[in-house]
């Protein structure tokens, strides 16, 4: 269905909370709003009176909590970072017994798909993201032993890239993500994905294209479709590792 006609100065009442249309941005679902209140009003309103996002291999619906990953802080995720699905607290005890590093960021991940073709194009948004120093510091050990950074999740790729510095070196802090990473896009940081399964078109499969060519992702899309793999939400994983660049030689 398409969206209502909205104006700058429109009030919209959203269960508990009440919103004004600060202006309107150049696609009818685009809009910027200011919620009235305090931020933990805000966050509890969007938690008493919103419905996470739904995909229809999915049929029960779903509650607030069963979409809040284990490892999970902060609720700032428009869209589960799904990735961390696959984590829980025994899988990593048992990297740290086997001396494998895990640190953490918060990035405020956005929709992979909006179902509009002409809104999907533009994906994904400026995204915030707080990377924190102690984080900074173990992703620097990590390189000076040349151990890989395996980022779980694409918000986590995207967090660390929109981070790095030309030397590899990752600051520390808060910012904004707003470049988008596709073929060709240049990782300075992170060396492999776990991520889920993605749909070419979707802008997270365009995101896997700078860490392998198209013919890859080809195969291995005509695979998982082949063998019933699930995309999205609550769907399956897989570990994609960068590929070198066409004309590198091991030396």
């Amino acid at each position: 269905m398409p969206p209502p006609a909205l104006s700058s100065g429109d009030r919209l009442r959203l269960g508990p909370l009440e919103a004004r249309v600060e202006r309107v941005l150049d696609h009818p679902r685009l809009v910027e709003l200011s919620f009235e209140g305090t931020r933990a009003a805000m966050f509890a309103g969007l938690a008493q009176h919103g419905r996470p996002i739904q995909y229809a291999h999915v049929p029960e619906p779903l509650a607030l909590w069963d979409v809040w990953t284990r490892i999970a802080a902060r609720p700032v995720a428009f869209e589960a970072p799904s990735a961390s699905f696959a984590l829980d607290w025994r899988t990593l005890q048992a990297w740290r017994r086997r001396e494998i590093g895990f640190a953490t960021l918060t990035h405020a991940a956005g929709i992979s798909s909006t179902g509009d073709p002409a809104l999907d194009s533009r994906l994904p948004f400026d995204e915030p993201y707080h990377i924190p120093e102690c984080t900074v510091a173990q992703v620097a050990r990590a390189q000076l032993r040349g151990s890989r950074i395996i980022a779980i999740g694409t918000s986590v790729v995207r967090a660390l890239e929109a981070a790095a510095n030309p030397d590899g070196s990752v600051r520390a802090g808060d910012g904004i993500a707003t470049g988008r990473i596709a073929c060709g896009t240049p990782l300075r940081v992170v060396d492999a994905v776990l991520t889920g399964v993605h749909q070419p078109g979707e802008s997270h499969f365009e995101l896997l294209r700078a860490f392998a060519d198209d013919g890859f992702l080809a195969s291995a899309s005509t695979a998982l479709t082949a063998y019933g793999y699930r995309a999205h939400e609550f769907g399956d994983s897989m570990l994609l590792n960068r590929q070198p660049p066409p004309n590198w030689r091991e030396p």
